[in-house]
């Protein structure tokens, strides 16, 4: 079984910047795994920009959900893989359940948590090491709203699953690693 290094910080910590530097120094091949949406054209630039800092050798997958039944149908061949990222992997789920501003929060839930125990189990059958990239939104105020604070929430839950789970937990602050666990 490969390993799991679980990368957590805030917007413009280095989280993805130290994921690739990490994923670079193994020397081994590189499949990129992406989880944004270009919904609006902020997102668009965004989505352009991590194309072009991404080495051009290093294989790219852009799957929004259902990450692990995609990839058992059409399996990564490359030693390493960076996933970036999983903020925007349960946005994508939860998005599933919201209607006008308000989400079915039991729904979403359930949801994040087969996603993310469907990928865990895909990753511990695999030999790859694994790099996973999320933020880290619950250090600020509570959202004044319901859905923001269901986002919140369901990611923090991911996020501790994924991090009981890993090898390595780096927390970044201001472009520095902190060791977490490992």
């Amino acid at each position: 079984m490969g390993k799991l290094t679980f990368i957590l910080g805030g917007a413009r910590s280095g989280k993805s910047s130290h994921a690739q530097r990490l994923a670079s120094e193994s020397g081994k091949a590189i499949t990129f795994i992406a989880t944004a949406q270009a919904l609006d054209e902020d997102m668009v630039v965004r989505i352009q920009k991590h194309r072009q800092d991404r080495p051009q050798e290093w294989v790219t997958r852009e799957i929004q959900k259902d990450v692990a039944k995609t990839l058992e149908s059409d399996p990564i061949k490359t030693d390493v893989v960076l996933f970036d990222c999983v903020t925007l992997l349960v946005n994508n789920l939860f998005m599933d359940y919201v209607t006008e501003d308000q989400v079915d929060e039991a729904l979403a839930l359930k949801a994040m948590q087969q996603e993310i125990d469907s990928l865990l189990a895909y990753i511990q059958g695999t030999q790859q090491d694994w790099i996973m990239i999320s933020n880290e939104v619950g250090l600020g105020i509570v959202p004044a709203y319901q859905m923001g604070r269901a986002y919140r929430d369901i990611l923090g839950w991911a996020n501790q699953r994924l991090a009981r789970e890993a090898d390595h937990v780096l927390f970044m602050v201001s472009g520095i690693p902190m060791v977490v666990k490992g």
